[in-house]
C-alpha cells in the first residue's frame, strides 16, 4: 500500500456536521493516487509525454467512522486488478490505531489522448504493483439516473471547477451534489458514475431524487444527458 499522513483541517469539514464530507474524502484519495503516480514516475509528465491519461469511471465509498477536526489520519491506496483498458484501485483512510475510517473502490479507464479512445493497459500494469482487494461488498459501477426527480436551477461551470485536463475535476461533481443534501442527512455510503466530461462554460442542470434513506443527484447538460450520477445512502 502506498500511503501518506495528514491531519483533518477545518477547511475540509462539513461545518454543519463537523466531519469530513464525501468530497473531502475523495480529494484525499485523488491526492494519494496522484502522489503514488508521481513517486513512481508515472504521473502527469509521463502520461502527457506518452499521450495517455487515466479517466475515472466510478467511485464506491463507504464511511465507517466519521473523521473530525484535528484527527491524525493515514490515507492509503493500491491497485488490485487490470483488465483490458480498465484499472481497479482501492483506497482507505485509517486513524493512528489503524482503524479504517473510510474505504473506497474506484474504476479507471486508460485513454489514448491522440484518439480519445480507451487503449490496452501495458503488461507491466503501467508501473503499478498489484495487491489483494480490500474486503468490502463491491457494488455495480453503474448508477441509475433517478426516474422521479425534481429539476433544480441550473448553474455554469466555473474556472474553480476545472483541473489540469481542462474538464471538471471528479471531486467537484461530488461537491456540487452535496449542495442538495439536507443538513441532517448523514452519509454512510456513496456511489458515483461519470458519464461525460463537463468543461468550462457548460451549463449543469441538477436532477434530484429522494427515496427511503437515499438521495440521487444527476448533474446533466441542457439536453438532460448526465455528466455524472451520484447516489448518497444514509445511516
Amino acid at each position: 500500500m502506498y500511503s501518506f499522513n495528514s491531519r483533518v483541517r477545518y477547511s475540509e469539514l462539513n461545518h454543519i456536521q463537523g466531519t469530513l464530507p464525501c468530497s473531502s474524502i475523495i480529494n484525499y484519495f485523488q491526492d494519494c493516487s496522484t502522489f503514488q503516480s508521481e513517486d513512481l514516475n508515472r504521473g502527469l509528465s509521463y502520461l502527457q509525454s506518452n499521450n495517455r491519461v487515466w479517466l475515472l469511471n466510478s467511485w464506491q465509498l463507504q464511511i465507517l467512522h466519521p473523521a473530525s477536526l484535528g484527527e491524525c489520519i493515514t490515507i492509503g491506496t493500491w491497485a488490485y486488478d487490470f483488465k483490458g483498458f480498465y484499472g481497479y484501485r482501492n483506497f482507505i483512510i485509517q486513524d493512528p490505531e489503524e482503524q479504517v475510517l473510510a474505504a473506497a473502490n474506484s474504476i479507471w479507464v486508460y485513454i489514448d489522448t491522440d484518439t480519445g479512445k480507451p487503449t490496452k493497459i501495458p503488461k507491466d500494469h503501467a508501473g503499478y504493483a498489484l495487491e489483494p482487494p480490500f474486503p468490502m461488498e463491491y457494488a455495480d459501477r453503474k448508477v441509475e439516473v433517478p426516474k422521479n426527480f425534481i429539476m433544480l436551477p441550473s448553474f455554469i461551470v466555473k474556472k474553480s471547477n476545472i483541473d489540469s485536463y481542462n474538464h471538471v475535476n471528479n471531486g467537484q461533481y461530488i461537491k456540487m451534489a452535496e449542495e442538495y443534501l439536507p443538513d441532517s442527512f448523514l452519509v454512510h455510503s456513496m456511489r458515483v458514475e461519470y458519464r461525460m466530461q463537463a468543461v468550462l462554460g457548460d451549463i449543469i442542470v441538477p436532477h434530484v431524487s429522494e427515496e427511503a434513506g437515499s438521495f440521487k443527484v444527476a448533474l446533466a447538460n441542457q439536453a438532460n444527458i448526465p455528466f455524472a450520477v451520484i447516489e448518497f445512502q444514509g445511516n
